[in-house]
């Protein structure tokens, strides 16, 4: 019999891992305005994502629905419990996505838009890693009942995976950005990029030591034979790549420093699957339990089999289109 709580469960996180690459690099930018300070170079950078940043959202949406139509004991016990910090990223987003579309056409108020998408941008990602932590550390259930208190989502953790994951999108974008740009901007992006994989691969030890001496749970998973043999390789194979991104940076490699970021942000996201599997809502309430009757999941597993297909192809086809590099002094792509 085919297992439709776990089609689902793939589906929703193959999207939300799709929504962290693509919207994170695109958060990214927005973060790294500060460092930037030319009016035509910060141009550029935005021109890198205009034509795509709306559509990377899709994928935030189709993790919303698809959680919504499987699994809605999770939709409703996961947003009770991180109603506030949700809330405030998607106030945040709307907030970039208005300086996104205003920013172009100011004149004497560009500066003022500037802040509001570095605003966003910083925003967004802090609380996306916010929830996150919140997330990690588990939700308080009876009954599947939301028990836990307005501000349990709000701890040291959930603080510090909040800088972590904006740390993690700024990387994303400093790597985008020198495959995207060239001359003085990618140079700049160059002395940066280093910083931030070292902070990169510090934030993820220091989750890395703190979830298993917090959760012993989590360190029963890791540690205990014959896990231990197989996970071994993800905490190698992140070293690995952060020596591998240092090198490339180092080198000048144009797309290397990205393909080696997307490779860190995959390991953290498996590391993340295996700490947690097989529940959905931490510590207790597995995909099976939360599932939605079968009827549900397969009449909604019809529809997501159409779209989503349709989705990637207008990705792809979007990222192709505007594949090369943004000058200065282009209108948007050369």
């Amino acid at each position: 019999m085919i297992d439709l709580s776990l089609i689902w469960i793939v589906i929703i996180g193959i999207g939300v891992l799709i929504y962290v690459v693509l919207d994170g690099f695109d958060l990214g930018i927005g973060i790294l305005f500060p460092f930037i300070k030319g009016q035509q170079e910060r141009d550029v950078m935005m021109n890198t994502v205009a034509p795509v940043w709306d559509g990377n959202e899709t994928w935030m949406v189709l993790g919303g629905a698809g959680l919504f139509a499987a699994f809605p004991l999770v939709y409703s016990t996961v947003l009770s419990a991180l109603y506030l910090p949700i809330i405030l990223m998607v106030i945040a987003l709307i907030f970039r996505g208005v300086a996104f579309e205003f920013r172009f056409k100011a004149n004497r108020t560009k500066h003022l838009w500037d802040k509001a998408f570095i605003g966003g941008s910083v925003l967004a990602s802090f609380f996306q890693g916010m929830i996150l932590g919140a997330y990690i550390q588990g939700i308080k259930t009876t009954n599947g009942i939301y028990t836990g208190g307005g501000l349990d989502w709000l701890t040291p953790f959930s603080i510090f995976t909040g800088i972590g994951v904006v740390v993690l999108y700024a990387a994303l974008g400093c790597g985008w950005l020198i495959f995207k740009t060239d001359h003085d901007l990618q140079q700049k992006m160059y002395q940066l990029m280093p910083k931030l994989i070292i902070a990169v691969f510090i934030i993820f030890g220091c989750v890395s030591i703190y979830t298993p001496l917090a959760h012993p749970e989590i360190a029963v998973r890791w540690f205990s034979q014959p896990q231990l043999m197989y996970f071994s390789p993800v905490p190698i194979l992140v070293i690995i790549f952060t020596v591998l991104a240092l090198r490339a940076c180092k080198q000048q490699k144009e797309l290397s420093p990205f393909l080696y970021t997307l490779a860190l942000v995959f390991l953290a996201y498996t590391g993340f699957i295996i700490s947690l599997w097989p529940y959905v809502i931490p510590p207790s309430v597995t995909i099976w339990q939360a599932a939605a009757p079968a009827s549900s999941q397969l009449f909604a597993l019809i529809g997501a089999l159409i779209l989503i297909p349709i989705i990637l192809i207008y990705t792809g086809l979007s990222y192709w289109v505007f594949r090369d590099k943004v000058r200065i002094g282009d209108e948007g792509y050369h």
